[in-house]
């Protein structure tokens, strides 16, 4: 299991993805699920991944292949014109490697099941954000649907629901997803530290802020405290069920 956000504000894109693939007794596994190309000035892609690691890893190996091996297969991630054609191309990349191992196709239910956020800005075109099923079919964020989750999403969808704001600073965003993040956490085992967080400022043509963020992080437990401290307070501040 893991979970990824990619979420859209004013000032651009925020995307985050936890790094754990397996979770047992004795057996932890880590790996990266945020996955950037990046032509400075040109575009930028980000793709987050969720699902069977060998499926979603058969996909990022592919599209990274090819776009640096352009001469092999165009359009490729850096040729694209558009966003829609990136999503229309990762799709059917997603299509094609299950195509290479199952018989009968990818299904959402399937072992091969993967799905993706993806999310970037191509020169002369707005930022856009998209969910790429299983089947390879996608749908766009919009303004009723500003942000996209994939993997364990219950938990922290809730929180993100109530306090986004299109209007958010880059700061503020992050503190919203690491409080959705770690409400997550706190209730399934499978989605695990360190985070990856990045910001994507619209019209700049370039990766900004990246980080990775760790157990150890001093804002990320000082969110996290401050959080569980502030929900205490809250719940003690509401009145007692009336016995009578």
């Amino acid at each position: 299991m893991t979970y990824c956000v990619g979420l859209r504000i004013d000032s651009g894109l925020v995307f985050m993805s936890d790094t754990r693939t397996n979770a047992g007794i004795d057996s932890i596994s880590t790996f990266r699920k945020m996955h950037v190309w990046e032509d400075p000035g040109e575009r930028v892609i980000v793709l987050l991944t969720a699902g069977n690691l060998a499926t979603t890893q058969a996909v990022v190996s592919l599209l990274d292949e090819r776009s640096k091996s352009i001469a092999d297969r165009v359009p490729t991630l850096l040729e694209t014109p558009s966003m829609y054609q990136t999503a229309r191309l990762v799709g059917n990349t997603v299509k094609e490697v299950i195509s290479s191992h199952a018989d009968a196709g990818q299904k959402a239910d399937s072992y091969f099941n993967a799905s993706f956020i993806l999310g970037g800005q191509i020169k002369g075109t707005p930022p856009r954000l998209f969910q790429i099923y299983p089947e390879g079919n996608f749908i766009e964020c919009s303004e009723d649907t500003p942000f996209f989750q994939i993997g364990e999403t219950k938990y922290g969808k809730p929180i993100i629901i109530r306090a986004y704001d299109r209007a958010m600073s880059f700061a503020e965003t992050a503190k919203l997803l690491i409080v959705s993040f770690d409400s997550t956490l706190k209730s399934n085992l499978s989605v695990g530290l360190p985070l990856d967080l990045m910001f994507y400022e619209k019209d700049t043509m370039r990766v900004g802020f990246k980080k990775r963020i760790g157990i150890d992080d001093p804002y990320y437990r000082t969110v996290s405290d401050g959080w569980s401290n502030a929900l205490k307070n809250a719940f003690k501040s509401l009145p007692d069920f009336p016995e009578t």
